[in-house]
């Protein structure tokens, strides 16, 4: 091939490689090696900041971002307040608003290199107007974004008349996975049901599942031994996974200890949401006071698939946010105190590489062969990143450069000093 569509020239990658080409040619990467011997239509020089796969975010919920303040803020911080006011908000939702919040927090997306997002999306209305809404959004981002739904019960499957039906006419309509919501029904053996009624439904229909699970401080809720259970009794690894599992954090260790190898047994995933998980969480503590994220060390150490989501952005749960999954990783490394070198490392997977797997996506990372998806980053390597939050300088899709960004930079004006100042 005399040449190709587009080379990123001289970058790091996210394994420690250093001084690589990346070359692309119809959307897919044809090579990854140091000093590529042909031209390209389009070339960038890294000039050694590193070239990473897209962010990828497994958790996120896209029918109530951008709604801050709608009808009012959540004064008391709480998990139950944020739901209260979006059951509030949900009967004065116009379809169109919905479609509006939703492509420009994607936009942010694309410019934070942020290029697949896996969104739970309410049916507990039975007009599905948020479903019909994100399924259009969905439609319209696919030229550079991969939007994955949940079809998720917020008002709980049993004790919500005809939230089962909902989320089969949401599957039927195009929504992509099965979600639940175990700790909010009203009693634990209902909780229990609803995730074996759920993980049927999925298995019949070959579907995955992610299940909000056991969100709360109470070292007793304890669904996702349940979810595993279910998982392994299915047939179901791989396609299962059990967002925020915060009471986890709570539980005994002796039975965590019986957990964690029935979660590994069974192939299901996990999702912490770090941002909001410990803002939420703890809130009726005094002190000590509990951050309530999950065990991720542990669950990494037991060879589970542990990814970071965003979860919230500017809506009735979490009031702050930009869709920079950088931030999500930098905060999940403080809380679990993952300061290791090799633990920072899987921080950044947790946003990129483990999610995608979660996710299912085809053709994701940078090898031969991938799709051409990839975001060139303002630091030398993935602990650099994590470090900095830094500028995104080309985001790349299918081998288009759907976004740039210029370099953080900082001049100064001091006696003897460099004029300079990148922060590296």
């Amino acid at each position: 091939m005399a040449s190709m569509d587009l080379i990123i020239r001289r970058a790091n990658l996210p394994d420690g490689s250093r001084g690589v080409d990346i070359g692309i040619s119809q959307g897919r990467i044809v090579a990854v090696q140091p000093g590529l011997g042909m031209g390209a239509a389009q070339e960038i020089d890294a000039a050694g900041c590193l070239a990473s796969p897209p962010f990828v975010d497994a958790h996120f919920h896209m029918d109530s971002t951008l709604t801050y303040g709608m009808p009012r803020v959540n004064e008391s911080g709480t998990l139950l307040e944020g739901i209260a006011l979006w059951s509030e908000l949900k009967p004065t939702l116009a379809q169109d608003a919905i479609i509006d919040r939703a492509l420009a927090y994607c936009d942010w997306a694309v410019a934070q290199g942020l290029l697949a997002i896996r969104s739970h999306v309410d049916t507990s209305d039975p007009r599905l107007l948020a479903v019909e809404a994100l399924l259009e959004v969905k439609r319209r981002v696919a030229p550079y974004l991969d939007l994955q739904l949940v079809a998720f019960p917020q008002d709980g499957l049993l004790r919500h008349q005809g939230a089962f039906d909902n989320i089969k006419r949401a599957i039927a309509m195009g929504v992509d996975v099965v979600g639940g919501i175990p700790h909010f029904e009203r009693t634990m053996a209902d909780g229990a049901e609803s995730v074996r009624l759920l993980c049927e439904f999925a298995a019949e229909k070959g579907l995955r599942v992610d299940m909000h699970c056991d969100e709360s401080d109470d070292p007793l809720s304890r669904h996702v031994e349940t979810l595993a259970a279910q998982t392994h009794r299915l047939g179901m690894a791989g396609r299962v996974n059990g967002s925020h599992l915060t009471s986890m954090h709570s539980m005994d260790n002796y039975y965590v200890s019986k957990l964690i190898p029935l979660m590994r047994e069974s192939g299901m995933t996990v999702v912490a949401n770090p941002l909001i998980n410990i803002t939420l969480q703890g809130r009726s503590d005094t002190y000590p006071k509990r951050r309530g994220m999950t065990r991720v060390p542990e669950l990494l150490a037991a060879g589970i698939d542990v990814a970071f989501g965003h979860d919230c952005v500017m809506d009735p749960w979490y009031g702050l946010g930009s869709a920079d999954m950088l931030d999500v990783a930098h905060m999940g490394l403080h809380v679990a105190q993952m300061t290791g070198r090799a633990a920072m490392q899987q921080c950044f997977d947790a946003v990129t590489a483990i999610p995608a797997r979660i996710l299912g996506l085809d053709g994701y990372g940078l090898a031969p062969g991938c799709r051409a998806d990839l975001v060139v980053l303002d630091a030398a390597s993935p602990i650099d990143a994590l470090r900095l939050r830094p500028a995104r300088l080309a985001v790349v899709r299918e081998g288009r450069v759907v976004s740039r960004m210029p370099a953080r930079r900082a001049s100064l004006a001091l006696s003897g000093r460099p004029d300079i100042v990148a922060f590296h």
